[in-house]
C-alpha cells in the first residue's frame, strides 16, 4: 500500500515552542491520519525533522509499503536525498533515525513543496502552538 505523508514543522523563536504536523492520505487523496504534536523548546529544523520521523512511524503502523514525504523544508528534503551535508550533531540523530525508518519500506520519495501546497499540516502545526499554555 503507498502513502503520502504530509509534514510540517514550526517554532515560534529559533529556538523557541514548536510543533510538528502530519498528515498522511491514501492513494485516492482520502485522509487516514492527521496529527500535531507539542516538541517543546527546539530550533524549527528540529520540528521539521521530527515531523518526518513521526509521519514515517505512522506510515509504517498503517501498513504502507511505499511513501512519498511530501513537506515545505527544503533542507530536510535535501539532506534526506543526500545533496546536502549535515553538520549540526542534533539534526545528525534525527536524519539517522529519519533514515533507518525510511529503510523499513520498499519505496520512499522525499518531495518539497511550497508553503502553499502543505496548508493542512501547517495548520496543524499552528494548531498544537497556538493552544500551548505553558512557559518556555
Amino acid at each position: 500500500m503507498r502513502l503520502d505523508i504530509y509534514t510540517d514543522g514550526g517554532s515560534r523563536g529559533n529556538p523557541g515552542r514548536s510543533a510538528l504536523g502530519v498528515v498522511i492520505k491514501d492513494g485516492a487523496g482520502k485522509t487516514v491520519a492527521a496529527f500535531g504534536e507539542y516538541l517543546g523548546k527546539q530550533t524549527n529544523n528540529y520540528a521539521e525533522y521530527s515531523a518526518l520521523i513521526a509521519g514515517l512511524e505512522k506510515a509504517k503502523l498503517l501498513g504502507a509499503s511505499e511513501v512519498e514525504c511530501i513537506m515545505d523544508s527544503e533542507l530536510v528534503m535535501k539532506q534526506m536525498n543526500g545533496v546536502y551535508k549535515i553538520r549540526e550533531p542534533a539534526l545528525q540523530k534525527l536524519f539517522v533515525k529519519a533514515y533507518n525508518l525510511s529503510q523499513q519500506f520498499k519505496k520512499v520519495k522525499f518531495r518539497h513543496v511550497l508553503r502553499a501546497k502543505n496548508k493542512e499540516a501547517d495548520r496543524l502545526v499552528n494548531q498544537v502552538l497556538d493552544n500551548i499554555k505553558t512557559p518556555v
